[in-house]
């Protein structure tokens, strides 16, 4: 339902704990849809039209058409040739898909509304090799066969791409790369950046080999491409931040992009922007006093999530850490919390995540952490209601034993109480609809049980106060001058009723009975079930003898009912001084 499959059962524990989630940008807090949107190419900026994956678009300078000139139309079949995706039409939802990654398809969309088909491409220019993209070269180049001979292509960062360039194509043909030139096409790259553009650069050699391929080459141009973010992916970190959770980017894009789209989803405030290079010149020491600081890491590699991820650990947080390369598995190993993307990920690291996201959607993680607090919350409210109705019933025998009185229940009496009196509304309480400022509390910590202080108060206030009132009550019927079995009858029906309006009460720990009081369905089905099944136990005779039971009067009825009502003003009493911090802190 909440599009995240866990594989690891534990994992759904430390999800509650989570205090900080490393996240990947592309695809996870943005749509993963890209489209290129500016073009910088012979020193002059073309902006490109359209949307999505759609080939259909222009090319304009100052809001005017303008002609494909020879550069730019170089750069975007290079760019279409260096890529491994292809874009298709379905008829089914009639809309152009890709099928590859998004990057690449956005260069090949660019390409088509020149004039460009990627299969013509392959064709008329087949690849004879390769150079694949690593994180550490953060380049592809490809290798083709052309009318000019054996031609690379290249395609990766501006700044890895220009390291190998020793020229650059100009509208009057090829030109000697100066350190002005330089300047110029990365404040270009800048520019696209800091308006939140992804920025690939592309070069070319001709007559060339695999040995020397990414070495002296021929800079084209760049491509400015906008992802733009999920807009569920802000206001599920507004909720993080309200849960005192942390939310980290990690991105191998630009920092100034990386930047950019943080501040468009308000996860980049008073934080730090990191870059992998800074990483490297950090120890382990320093960069555990640097984490906490930094809210955005750009142009990182799978090695640096690693570090980050001990960093934090070392620090005391829990981690939750995604990735879909095969590459990550070591950081999503080490991770409290490893999460895979359904989609786009590996099955490395799917192997190596304790979490799959089928969506690839950060919001998605935040379900799951809401998931995973709101299942530690309902055990603690299962077991609350069981262990404090087992206090009342074993203070009630106890009691009257030790006071020298007849047992107040019969053996099946306290059967009946333990297997269908408890147990469904225990089963109710385990599927209990989670708290409305669950994901506004502090992350739980890892280290702290079920039974805190406050937890166990409560248990005992429930299971004493029940312990008084029914052995009050079967001391003061037997006194009243009524029979043995009315007394056990009007005991049996009142602990029986003291459990259910405990079972409403242990909804929560902290909250009033009174807010939501109904909102858990299956605890109102499991209550009608018990109380039909009471009176049948109580009125039709069968059932009477063998439960020893006796059927009641309006009077007695009154006075149960009044007796076992009493439970929730001394629960509610108890919350209030819980919440002032009487018993210590709530977790």
């Amino acid at each position: 339902k909440r599009n995240a499959l866990v594989r690891r059962l534990p994992a759904v524990e430390t999800l509650g704990s989570t205090s900080v989630i490393c996240s990947d940008k592309t695809g996870t807090l943005t749509k993963d849809e890209m489209t290129v949107r500016r073009v910088f190419v012979a020193g002059q900026v073309v902006e490109v039209s359209g949307a999505g994956y759609e080939p259909q678009g222009t090319f304009s300078r100052d809001g005017s058409t303008v002609e494909l000139s020879e550069p730019l139309l170089l750069l975007l079949r290079a760019a279409a040739l260096a890529c491994d995706a292809r874009i298709a039409y379905d008829k089914g939802d009639d809309r152009w898909h890709v099928k590859g990654d998004p990057t690449e398809g956005a260069l090949i969309v660019a390409a088509a509304k020149a004039g460009f088909d990627k299969a013509e491409l392959d064709s008329k220019f087949p690849r004879t090799n390769e150079i694949p993209f690593t994180s550490e070269t953060k380049r592809m180049t490809t290798l083709h066969a052309t009318p000019e001979g054996l031609t690379a292509y290249s395609k990766g960062a501006p700044e890895m791409i220009l390291d190998s360039c020793t020229s650059y194509l100009t509208e009057n043909g090829e030109a000697k790369l100066q350190r002005a030139d330089i300047a110029e096409i990365l404040n270009a790259s800048y520019e696209m950046a800091r308006e939140a553009l992804r920025v690939l650069a592309v070069a070319y050699k001709r007559n060339d080999a695999l040995e020397t391929a990414e070495r002296e080459m021929t800079f084209l141009g760049l491509l400015g491409m906008i992802d733009p973010p999920r807009p569920e992916a802000r206001a599920a970190i507004e909720r993080c931040e309200e849960g005192g959770i942390k939310v980290v980017m990690i991105t191998g894009d630009h920092p100034l992009t990386a930047s950019a789209v943080a501040r468009e989803l308000n996860l980049l405030k008073d934080g730090r922007v990191f870059t992998g290079a800074e990483l490297e010149l950090l120890d382990d020491e320093e960069l555990r006093r640097e984490v906490e600081d930094i809210q955005v890491y750009a142009r990182v590699s799978p090695a640096h999530k690693l570090r980050v991820v001990t960093a934090l650990q070392a620090n005391g947080q829990v981690v939750a850490m995604t990735g879909d390369g095969v590459n990550d598995a070591p950081a999503l190993k080490k991770a409290d919390i490893g999460i895979a993307m359904g989609i786009t990920g590996t099955d490395v690291t799917k192997e190596a995540a304790a979490m799959t996201l089928t969506d690839d959607n950060f919001a998605s993680i935040v379900a799951a952490v809401e998931e995973g607090r709101g299942i530690f919350s309902n055990i603690k409210k299962y077991l609350m209601y069981l262990l404090s109705s087992n206090i009342g019933e074993i203070g009630l025998m106890a009691g009257a034993t030790l006071v020298g009185l007849p047992l107040p229940l019969t053996a099946v009496q306290i059967l009946y109480v333990n297997l269908a009196t408890d147990g469904l509304p225990a089963l109710a309480l385990a599927v209990d609809p989670p708290e409305a400022d669950l994901m506004r509390r502090a992350p739980r910590d890892p280290r702290t049980g079920i039974f805190t202080r406050p937890v166990i108060m409560l248990m005992l206030a429930g299971g004493i106060w029940s312990t008084v009132v029914n052995l009050g009550l079967f001391v003061w019927a037997l006194n009243s001058g009524r029979s043995i079995e009315e007394a056990m009858t009007m005991t049996f029906v009142s602990l029986v009723l003291i459990q259910f309006f405990k079972a409403y009460n242990f909804r929560s720990d902290r909250h009033s009975v009174l807010r939501r009081p109904f909102a858990n369905k299956w605890l109102n089905l499991a209550i009608v079930w018990e109380l039909l099944m009471l009176a049948l136990i109580l009125y039709v005779p069968f059932l009477q003898r063998a439960f020893d039971a006796f059927s009641l009067s309006l009077r007695d009825w009154l006075i149960v009912l009044v007796l076992s009502f009493t439970v929730s003003p001394v629960l509610e009493l108890t919350k209030w001084m819980e919440r002032r911090g009487w018993f210590g802190a709530l977790s």
